[in-house]
């Protein structure tokens, strides 16, 4: 990929940009690393990125590892990859392995590792560079209850742009999750439905730097709550909804405009836009003050804090537990990324292995993942064990 600008798109949380009025204009939260974000998996791809108490799977992960202690087979891994941006430029993607092993009947340990490429870029000087993100992350999680859970995560980040005769150097973190899930049911009639909540904080951590320390960037802390409830019509045929809202809790970066207003500077003073950022102590905020200051420090006050959640919902059709179509829909509001998309997907579940595809339809022209299709194959460990156990 010889498009450098594309590539400092992607990794606008390390550079200057105009921050504008956020009452009627643009004004994202910013934040380094952002392939964290990304949801990995095809299944809750095609849920419209839902996934904080939907039924447990290998790729709980992400979503709430507090998950795993209700999952029915012994272990599972799974293998997801995931195009970026497919539709301009070739060789940006995410690739991610998922696995997890249960502890006698209450325990779990899982973990997971995620390289994101991109691609090649040609620098001045015609040299290649090969800038990557990789994350990499192991989790225990108990069941508490016959119907709750919970689960803690710690997580290793590095993020090397490949510019260091730049100045930019090769950034390093370490972040954690703690989670919770509830898992019950409710009788609907003659039918019982199962219900569930999960909650899970993710990335909790140091902020990651790109020279040498000089100035630092957020990890994308992330809020995630969810409800599910499944439907069983009979023995055969299921179905499940569910919802997910989001809530970065990262700081919301002062605006561009505040510092006119305050300062009575130039509209092209850009220069000392970031002095003053750096004078009102945004770049100084250590990460846990941060997640505080997250709820209620954006420009526009509570109106614009609501603005920062995003929301998902999705359906999921089971037939026999072997057969699944999903499809859903993600938000989120226009000044904070506008980033609105409908997903379908569909699944094939076998004693051994599944797999699972999702695509994305965007109704926004600013979703990288437009037209994109994701592919999940999953392995079952308890499966493949029954199937070696016949042969013999």
């Amino acid at each position: 990929m010889k498009k450098n600008l594309l590539i400092f798109a992607l990794l606008f949380s390390i550079l200057d940009a105009k921050a504008q009025d956020v009452k009627n204009q643009l004004n994202p939260v910013y934040f380094g690393v952002t392939s964290l974000a990304i949801a990995p998996d095809a299944r809750a791809g095609g849920l419209g990125d839902v996934g904080a108490a939907t039924d447990p799977d290998v790729n709980s992960q992400f979503w709430n590892p507090a998950k795993y202690p209700f999952c029915i087979s012994r272990a599972g891994i799974s293998l997801n990859y995931t195009p970026w941006l497919r539709r301009l430029v070739q060789g940006i993607d995410l690739a991610n392995i998922t696995g997890y092993y249960r502890l006698g009947e209450y325990n779990a340990l899982s973990a997971s590792l995620r390289y994101f490429s991109l691609g090649e870029v040609i620098a001045e000087g015609d040299f290649t560079v090969k800038p990557y993100e990789l994350a990499f992350d192991i989790a225990y999680s108990r069941m508490l209850s016959e119907t709750f859970s919970a689960g803690v995560a710690l997580r290793y980040i590095r993020s090397d742009l490949g510019w260091k005769d730049s100045g930019i150097t090769p950034g390093n973190a370490f972040s954690a999750d703690i989670s919770i899930y509830h898992n019950g049911y409710l009788n609907l009639g003659s039918r019982e439905c199962q219900l569930g909540w999960g909650l899970n904080i993710s990335n909790i951590g140091s902020k990651i730097s790109y020279d040498e320390g000089n100035t630092s960037e957020f990890l994308p802390t992330n809020l995630r709550l969810g409800l599910s409830f499944l439907i069983p019509f009979d023995e055969y045929n299921t179905l499940t909804i569910a919802a997910d809202a989001n809530k970065l809790l990262v700081p919301t970066r002062p605006t561009f405009e505040q510092y006119i207003e305050q300062t009575g500077a130039s509209e092209k003073d850009y220069s000392g836009y970031r002095a003053w950022l750096e004078g009102e102590g945004y770049y100084n905020v250590s990460s846990i003050t941060g997640i505080f200051k997250s709820f209620s420090d954006a420009p526009g006050g509570f109106k614009e804090e609501l603005q920062e959640i995003q929301l998902s919902a999705g359906l999921e059709y089971s037939y026999n537990n072997q057969f699944f179509i999903r499809g859903g829909y993600h938000y989120e509001h226009p000044n904070k990324g506008n980033r609105k998309y409908f997903t379908v997907g569909a699944g094939f579940k076998m004693s051994v292995f599944a797999i699972d595809a999702g695509y994305v339809i965007s109704t926004a022209q600013s979703n990288p993942l437009d037209q994109t299709l994701r592919l999940s194959l999953s392995f079952d460990m308890d499966g493949i064990q029954d199937l070696l156990g016949k042969r013999r």
